[in-house]
């Protein structure tokens, strides 16, 4: 894929300083497009029997999946000049973003560790998030999970049949996530099925849940890991609001250490396809993860970006890839039939 970082840095400036004026107008219940319907699998970006040609590199056709992976993608309704406060299921060109975006360099990460599920959604536009566009956008977030829920209820009814689940999520769609692990998993029987979930690029308080916990051992399972990472030795200006008091996960060690060597790091999924292995450490802050410029080609242009929000799971790629299919192991052998 040509361009990709290019593309990453603009979607770095929407979670910066990098000031954009929308074109908007208040939310509109009558203004939204039709509710997807999950019996379709147009309205599903990935399914088992649908693999979508940006994935079919990342999945061994003769290895058996024994978990399910429901994905729920970030936000990339971002288009300035458009009003609508959700997305349409039914716009080819956006559902390509999402295709050659979010489940190219995201959702891949996962596809080693089961089958996947990738609903689309009708998600809220970026805008949702920003001053003073935020208090037009009225019932939007809810739109967007109403699809999300209604996705995964289609999903345990139709496909799940009882096997294990890995929650996969970032940004919009980890926000959604951390609902469906409060409506579906937290205190409830579903949560025996939870091999982990892994809602990145949110801000997730330890007390959220009533008895899902953040994992700090490589091979736990049950429960939740979440980071929002930045550059070593910077602070965003919303550290307070957006970031301060945040489960943060290391997402190289998995475990409690509140940093790695550069020797730790398992691969960055970087834009030419390629896995670069060593290319980054990490330090663990309080909700913040601190990465260092990782060590990749045409890394000049990295130094200048502070967020890393846009690369929370591809600068993990193989980290990510490895430590699920650990958990799914280790999953497996707990719940052997003895």
């Amino acid at each position: 894929m040509k361009n990709v970082i290019f593309l990453l840095i603009g979607i770095f400036c929407l979670f910066t300083s990098c000031k954009t004026t929308y074109v908007s107008k208040q939310f509109n219940y009558n203004e939204i497009t039709e509710a997807p319907d999950y019996s379709n699998p147009d309205h599903w970006a990935v399914l088992p029997t649908k693999i979508p040609e940006q994935l079919k590199r990342f999945i061994k056709p003769k290895v058996k999946l024994e978990a399910d992976v429901f994905f729920v993608y970030p936000t990339l309704f971002t288009d300035k000049k458009n009003d609508a406060w959700n997305a349409s299921i039914s716009d080819t060109v956006f559902n390509n973003e999402i295709l050659n975006q979010s489940i190219h360099f995201q959702a891949s990460a996962w596809a080693s560790s089961g089958k996947l599920y990738v609903p689309y959604y009708r998600q809220s536009h970026y805008r949702i998030y920003v001053e003073p566009y935020k208090k037009q956008s009225g019932d939007s977030y809810e739109v967007a999970y109403g699809d999300v829920k209604k996705a995964f209820e289609y999903y345990l009814e139709n496909f799940n049949n009882n096997r294990p689940i890995i929650l996969a999520s970032h940004s919009q769609g980890s926000s959604h996530s951390k609902r469906l692990l409060k409506e579906f998993f937290d205190d409830k029987p579903l949560q025996k099925q939870l091999v982990a979930a892994y809602i990145i690029g949110t801000k997730v308080l330890a007390n959220e849940f009533k008895t899902l916990k953040p994992m700090k051992e490589s091979d736990e399972v049950g429960g939740y890991v979440s980071w929002n990472s930045y550059k070593r030795k910077r602070m965003p200006k919303n550290y307070n609001t957006w970031f301060k008091g945040g489960v943060t996960s290391n997402p190289i060690t998995w475990d409690a250490q509140k940093s790695s060597k550069i020797t730790d790091h398992k691969g960055v999924l970087y834009s030419d396809n390629f896995i670069y292995k060593q290319s980054l450490a990490v330090e663990v802050k309080d909700g913040l993860l601190w990465v260092s410029v990782p060590k990749v080609p045409k890394r000049f242009f990295l130094r200048f970006i502070k967020n890393y929000h846009f690369a929370d799971i591809n600068l993990f790629w193989q980290d990510i890839n490895l430590n699920a299919q650990e958990r799914v192991k280790t999953y497996l052998e707990n719940n052997a039939i003895k």
